[in-house]
């Protein structure tokens, strides 16, 4: 695979595990387990798993927010873990995040035109007009109106938010976006309409994205490959259409036996 942009190698991460009203100490938990993964220049890979299996830690590990117990993340070549000052903050702008609640992750005294302009001034992209200019032509990259700048996130939709949301993501120009469960508070047809955008965005701007997700069948429609997490490892990754057409893992196979129902719902697993 050629043109990787974010690589991650035998990634651990393990947190405290305490009890009582002491808050004693009494092991930990290995959130992330040796995960290796590679995402290359305008690939879609989704993650999916149930709830707790650590899809989110591995997602702010390779976001940068959250440094490994063990291993190695690597963005267009860089360890995170060495980058400081000026070179972090580049690579901040190369790696944002989309998040599940849009009205959790914008600033509700914050307008549009705010929550937009603040990356541009943070990062010293634009200024004066040249950072309305920006601002508007965010907005458009989004399919949102001009005219909604003005607005406080409480006024908008929850699809108008988590455009606003991906608007902010792309302020920076980044060449990676991480996008943990961005459609799990949509109704359906909206969520359909951002995963459209999504992929739209990707063939575009040669974006790579990380897509995680409970709901296999948005996996289906925007991933061109899938990888398969349970407590912290990776059991499986191939093409969507290999991994959806022959699953290896049994944990594989049943999730795709209960894409209809609540993946969390599902009591017995396999191991």
């Amino acid at each position: 695979m050629t043109d990787i942009v974010l690589e991650a190698r035998s990634v651990s991460h393990r947190y405290p595990q305490f009890s009582g009203w002491l808050r004693r100490p009494i092991g930990v938990v290995r959130a992330v387990d040796g995960v290796t993964c590679e995402l290359a220049q305008g690939e879609r890979l989704g993650l999916v798993g149930e709830s707790g299996c650590g899809k989110t830690t591995l997602a702010k590990i390779l976001g940068g927010l959250l440094v490994p117990t063990e291993g190695e993340v690597r963005l267009r070549g860089a360890s995170w873990a060495a980058l400081r000052g000026a070179a972090y903050r580049q690579a901040r702008a190369l790696a944002q995040f989309i998040f599940q609640d849009p009205m959790g992750s914008l600033n509700p005294r914050l307008t549009v035109e705010q929550a937009l302009r603040e990356p541009l001034l943070i990062h010293g992209l634009a200024q004066g007009a040249a950072c309305r200019a920006r601002v508007e032509e965010l907005l458009a990259s989004v399919q949102l109106p001009a005219a909604i700048r003005h607005r406080l996130p409480r006024e908008l939709s929850g699809g108008e938010r988590q455009r606003v949301g991906i608007a902010r993501a792309l302020a920076t120009d980044p060449k990676v976006l991480i996008c943990d469960e961005p459609i799990a508070s949509l109704d359906v047809s909206v969520g359909a309409q951002i995963l459209e955008l999504l992929r739209e965005l990707s063939q575009q701007r040669r974006l790579a994205l990380l897509f995680i997700s409970h709901d296999l069948r948005a996996v289906a429609c925007l991933c061109t490959r899938v990888s398969v997490m349970r407590r912290g490892r990776f059991l499986e990754t191939a093409p969507t259409d290999t991994l959806l057409s022959h699953p290896r893992h049994p944990y594989t196979q049943l999730l795709i036996r209960c894409a209809s129902l609540d993946l969390d719902a599902v009591d017995t697993l396999p191991e």
